[in-house]
Parts: structure tokens; C-alpha cells; sequence
């Protein structure tokens, strides 16, 4: 997992791949957009923006996924983001959804919480169990964006 801010430089190198999906999300206002899906190069590297409400962490389920990162970036409102490594362990409460390149466990083991505030982003790894749009402080609207990037482009 990585964890920054849209405004800051990444002082190491990263691949390509990524380095585009943050460039897209340093560039592009997200208040001239709607909610849906923009393709930065075809299903390698596409967007999603969401306009969603937080809610109690557990009401949310962890989730995974296997052919895709995730770099989930919050344009406005604020959440915190439950994550932890994948142990192995953690019990299944969804089986693997092979067309949406997903997996949801009941819960999982070591949560940590990252707090998210406009122009934060965190980049999920297949290893890495996420638990997004937890409430904060209360329940609020949040836009994010998910920007996947197919593990074959890196």
C-alpha cells in the first residue's frame, strides 16, 4: 500500500502505469465531471467517480482484489479507509467475482484506519484487504475516484 497527497511529488520512481493514473488525478477537475467510468487506456488503466455516502465501518465489507490495483482518491467530503495486509485468513463472504475483480471477506484481522481528506490517495495492492467510504466522524458525501491499473501494466 502507498498513501499520499495529489499535491505532493512521489519522491521515488514508480512505474509508469501509476505514475499516469496520479497525473490523471492531478489534472482533472472533478467538479466539470459526473459520476461514471473514463477510460485513460481502455480497461488497462480506467477511472471511476463515485458519488457516494459514508457509512459505520461495519457496514462495509473488506475487500480484494486480484488483476487490478486500486488507487482510491478522495476529491471531496471525508472518509477513513479500514486496511490491512492479507493474512490468508480472514473468512469469505463473497466469493471471488471474477467480471468485477472482487472478493469481499466478513471481516479482517489487524485493521489499521487511514484518514482521507481531499487530494488523499492510497494505492491497494492484490495483498492488501481495504475496507472504503468509512464514516470519519459522521455520515458524508464523498466523491471518490478509483482509478484501476491492471497488474500487467506494471
Amino acid at each position: 500500500m502507498i498513501f499520499g497527497h495529489i499535491a505532493h511529488k512521489n519522491p521515488c520512481v514508480l512505474p509508469s502505469a501509476i505514475t499516469q493514473a496520479l497525473e490523471f488525478l492531478r489534472t482533472t477537475d472533478f467538479r466539470a465531471v459526473g459520476p461514471g467510468v473514463i477510460e485513460i487506456k481502455g480497461r488497462d488503466i480506467y477511472a471511476q467517480i463515485l458519488d457516494l455516502t459514508t457509512c459505520p465501518s461495519q457496514d462495509n465489507s473488506p475487500e480484494v482484489h486480484r488483476r487490478y490495483i486500486d488507487i482510491q482518491f478522495l476529491a471531496w467530503g471525508e472518509e477513513i479507509i479500514g486496511v490491512a495486509a492479507d493474512n490468508g485468513e480472514n473468512i469469505i463472504a463473497v466469493p471471488y467475482q471474477e467480471e468485477r475483480d472482487i472478493l469481499f471477506y466478513q471481516n479482517m484481522a489487524n485493521e489499521s484506519f487511514l484518514t482521507m481528506s481531499p487530494g488523499s490517495y492510497a494505492i491497494f495492492f492484490p495483498q492488501d484487504v481495504h475496507r472504503p467510504a468509512c464514516n470519519k466522524n459522521k455520515e458524508t458525501e464523498i466523491r471518490k475516484v478509483v482509478v484501476k491499473v491492471a497488474l500487467t501494466q506494471l
